[in-house]
């Protein structure tokens, strides 16, 4: 690859990690264009060689919220099939997560917005729950793989809205026992 193409590709790169991290923090309508364009330091011109419309964009960026999880725990050194559903629920359900909404889980920030976007992002973020779900009926307890997928889809749903909920509380101890509540409930899946 030419410098050039790598340069453009960085640059490509430095536009979907800021478009990630703002989207989770303002929703999908909470940041245009030219406002992401001058956080990452271009100008709006620059936008269309890298993207054919603001909907790639947002799809890219879900793309990259979702990866972001399993980024993080490679660097940490962390193999996440080998975290318990106690594990997961400690790292997801936690005042981290939901005071740093532009780092975590795309799910808990931008439910509602996803539901109303593009087939592109809407296909993108089913994959994610399907992963998800897959995921932690790996780790979840139960007759057979049905009762397995049943109890992860109710622990999933649970940890996204519990994280939305305690991050609308504006009560500390309401928003506290929303995530103590949600964590331990999740943690026993496997039993």
């Amino acid at each position: 690859m030419g410098r050039s193409q790598l340069e453009k590709q960085k640059t490509h790169e430095k536009i979907v990690e800021t478009a990630s991290k703002r989207l989770r923090e303002e929703g999908l309508e909470g940041i245009g264009v030219a406002d992401l364009m001058k956080e990452a330091g271009l100008t709006v011109g620059g936008f269309y060689k890298h993207f054919a419309s603001r909907d790639d964009l947002v799809a890219e960026a879900i793309q990259s919220a979702f990866d972001s999880w399993g980024r993080k725990l490679e660097a940490e050194g962390v193999n996440p099939a080998e975290m318990t559903a106690a594990d997961v629920a400690d790292r997801y359900v936690s005042a981290y997560h939901r005071d740093n909404p532009g780092e975590g889980c795309p799910f808990a920030a931008l439910t509602s917005d996803i539901s109303r976007s593009g087939e592109k992002a809407r296909g993108i973020a089913t994959d994610g729950l399907r992963r998800n779900f897959a995921s932690l009926a790996s780790k979840a307890a139960g007759a057979d793989d049905s009762e397995r997928r049943r109890r992860a889809i109710m622990a999933f749903a649970m940890m996204t809205g519990g994280v939305g909920l305690a991050r609308i509380s504006s009560d500390e101890e309401l928003s506290a026992e929303i995530l103590a509540t949600v964590r331990d409930f999740v943690a026993d899946i496997d039993k």
